[in-house]
């Protein structure tokens, strides 16, 4: 059989369609994460965040955190009553918005809290963390790695 240039022509434009086609077909497929849903309200309220990253940096002594065997342990600033801490914490996943996870302050009594591994999915997180301590509040956050 033989092609003469109107078969070639033919041909090229169905192979563009079918190609587009796939294109369009795998673009919708694709997972979409946004950071937040309502990231608009979040942004008009990003001052007061700033605010409570700098009463956050003029503590004395940090709050700081680490991945350990039995989850993360979160360890409060020293001489602040246990009991006042107030706030939420959240995991976000960049990688999988369905791995997100919130959980309240609950300190010990010595200002330890301790987020179970088995509540936790393997994965990298951006760990944030609003909290209150009477009527200060604060907000740290960072990146840990929960590994299996």
């Amino acid at each position: 059989m033989k092609f003469n240039w109107g078969t070639g022509i033919a041909m090229l434009y169905a192979g563009f369609v079918i190609g587009m086609l796939t294109l369009v077909t795998m673009s919708m497929r694709q997972k979409i994460d946004l950071v937040a849903d309502n990231y608009y309200e979040q942004e008009l309220g990003f001052q007061k965040k700033l605010d409570k990253m700098n009463r956050t940096n003029a503590l004395a002594e940090p709050l700081r955190w680490e991945v350990a065997e039995e989850g993360v342990v979160i360890r409060f600033p020293q001489g602040l009553a246990p009991e006042q801490l107030k706030g939420t914490i959240n995991l976000y996943c960049p990688a999988d918005n369905r791995k997100d996870t919130h959980f309240e302050v609950k300190a010990g009594a010595e200002g330890v809290q301790l987020i179970p591994a088995n509540k936790l999915q393997a994965g990298r997180y951006q760990l944030q963390i609003d909290w209150q301590a009477g009527a200060a509040t604060y907000w740290n956050e960072g990146t840990i790695v929960i590994s299996e």
